[in-house]
């Protein structure tokens, strides 16, 4: 995370201003519930989500308080979620690291994802309006829902685009949208501009989940196919696979349909997606959102938090996809 935000000294120290409360709120009388929240939150997740609060919540009027407590409320949010799915994916890694659900057992990991939602609503009880109460409450509901419609879409060759869209909106761009808009809404910034800052967050995470997919069927020839072979096992389709089964192709139809993936099947999937434009396609897709991302950056006034907030977007979009 340092290394990300060392060139926004200010930006930085906010956000350890939101490590700080999120430590200061972890701590509980279960040592192993507050130190996996300790280790997760000090895993090296570049803290994007409070980030998106803190920038802009600097266009209305700045409460130092207010931001760093609802960033924390966002990014413990994100945690509980990741703490949840490892338990679904029987994950053993995160960042790196052993998940909790792999270290503690599901148990304790459902218990400590649960914890991690009760502290958010502690929080927002305490600095939030009832307004933003409301709209955190609707999108975990959203996100929980889109994890839903993952799980039922497993091993299903027919998914569509239009599906998978609808996941990820209620996914990785939900969380990018309510952290951006709740910063907006809080500082008093109209409702103009903080819907504004919804569409932003929308379009931001939508490109950023289409350009990670992709990275996924993109790597070296070390690296290929370690993140997409756990997606594929699990039935969990994409959208380079998506793109490219829709013509259905046999070759790749029939791959599919065996019960069970070798590395050796992994490779060839992998080989086929690309022949069928699937990788291409994605990244074609993934352009459009990421043109709609800059193009409204740019609407926005003129500071220096604006140009901070596009430099953070390119960081996260112009990558070797």
């Amino acid at each position: 995370m340092k290394n990300f935000w060392n060139k926004y000294p200010e930006i930085d120290k906010e956000i350890q201003g939101v490590v700080n409360i999120i430590e200061k709120n972890a701590k509980c009388r279960d040592k192993i519930v507050e130190g996996s929240i300790i280790e997760l939150l000090h895993s090296g997740g570049k803290m994007l989500r409070p980030s998106f609060v803190i920038l802009s919540s600097k266009f209305g009027n700045y409460d130092k308080e207010k931001a760093r407590a609802l960033g924390a409320v966002v990014e413990m949010f994100h945690m509980a979620t990741l703490v949840h799915d490892d338990i679904i994916d029987e994950a053993t890694l995160r960042r790196g690291k052993e998940t909790v659900q792999s270290k503690y057992g599901k148990n304790y990991a459902v218990y400590i994802g649960d914890y991690l939602f009760c502290i958010c609503f502690k929080i927002l009880a305490q600095i939030a309006s009832k307004s933003t109460v409301k709209v955190d409450t609707m999108s975990m509901s959203r996100i929980c829902m889109s994890e839903i419609d993952q799980l039922n879409s497993r091993f299903d060759k027919n998914v569509s685009v239009k599906k998978y869209l609808k996941r990820i909106s209620g996914k990785t761009a939900e969380l990018f949208s309510l952290s951006l808009y709740i910063g907006a809404s809080e500082s008093g910034c109209s409702k103009k501009m903080a819907r504004l800052f919804w569409e932003i967050g929308h379009n931001l995470g939508m490109a950023f989940q289409v350009i990670d997919d992709v990275l996924d069927y993109t790597g070296s020839d070390e690296g290929i196919g370690k993140n997409s072979a756990n997606d594929l096992k699990q039935g969990i389709y994409t959208l380079p696979l998506i793109l490219a089964l829709e013509n259905k192709p046999k070759d790749l139809v029939e791959l599919l349909q065996k019960d069970e993936y070798s590395n050796e099947d992994i490779t060839e999937i992998i080989s086929l997606i690309n022949k069928y434009d699937g990788v291409e396609k994605a990244r074609s897709i993934a352009h459009k959102y990421t043109n709609k991302a800059y193009k409204q950056i740019k609407s926005l006034p003129e500071n220096e938090y604006r140009e901070i907030l596009l430099d953070i977007a390119k960081m996260l979009l112009d990558r070797a996809y």
